[in-house]
């Protein structure tokens, strides 16, 4: 189970753990603190990136839309996530938009001082690196998923994550979106997600108040999935 959350998992809010206390210090004066109302976007798709962001508090999304208008959100950014560099190094348009999913507190980094940072600080540019690389291999799990499995198996995989990430985060637990966003992780229609989490409540592996969701039986869960139960 432990190998599991890694291939879901982006990692960013870990970019700065490596640097020597000096280095941090530099990173933490080239940051501009801002403040980004719930449902503004941080980015948007075909906009010109003009630097960096770490989520310091609060949540976002980062999706897609289709050509009908519907998103695919594939992730769900939450505290000391670090965002919006991808298109830095690809010297290309945001292929993607991140949106608040309420009101966050965030650093920014512009992108000629974060470049320079790249120089000063070897260490991060290695570390930035490697986790592109990472990243990918998320991307391509979480789309191995949504062309693969089918509803309730990726309901129950999604209920995963998002418990994992939200844990580390927010002491009442629980997941705490909007059904339409939850929706719009696994790939399906609000009616379908609201007949699928009956059946869950129903037999006892998530219980649900209001529009929080906590899950009740993770063994059952994971034995749905045939993941090893040995953490």
């Amino acid at each position: 189970m432990k190998n599991f959350y890694p291939k879901f998992d982006f990692q960013s809010d870990r970019l700065f753990e490596a640097l020597a206390t000096e280095e941090k210090k530099l990173v933490d004066a080239a940051m501009e603190p801002l403040i980004i109302k719930k449902g503004s976007l941080l980015f948007y798709e075909d906009g010109v990136p003009t630097g960096i962001f770490q989520i310091k508090k609060g949540k976002a999304k980062k999706f897609k839309r289709s050509f009908s208008g519907s998103e695919q959100i594939f992730y769900i950014y939450t505290p000391n996530d670090v965002l919006g560099y991808h298109a830095l190094f690809g010297e290309e348009r945001y292929q993607d938009s991140c949106e608040a999913l309420e009101d966050l507190e965030v650093n920014f980094i512009a992108k000629d001082v974060f470049f320079q940072l790249l120089k000063d600080i070897p260490t991060l540019q290695r570390t930035f690196i490697k986790n592109i690389g990472h990243e990918f291999g998320v991307l391509a799990n979480i789309i191995a998923v949504l062309a693969q499995k089918n509803l309730n198996a990726r309901l129950a995989i999604n209920l995963l994550i998002l418990e994992n990430r939200f844990q580390k985060h927010y002491k009442a637990g629980g997941i705490d979106l909007t059904r339409e966003d939850l929706a719009n992780i696994i790939g399906t229609s609000p009616e379908s997600l609201g007949r699928s989490l009956k059946q869950f409540k129903e037999e006892g592996i998530i219980e649900v108040d209001k529009r929080l969701i906590y899950i009740k039986n993770k063994e059952q869960i994971l034995q749905l999935l045939n993941i090893d139960l040995s953490f």
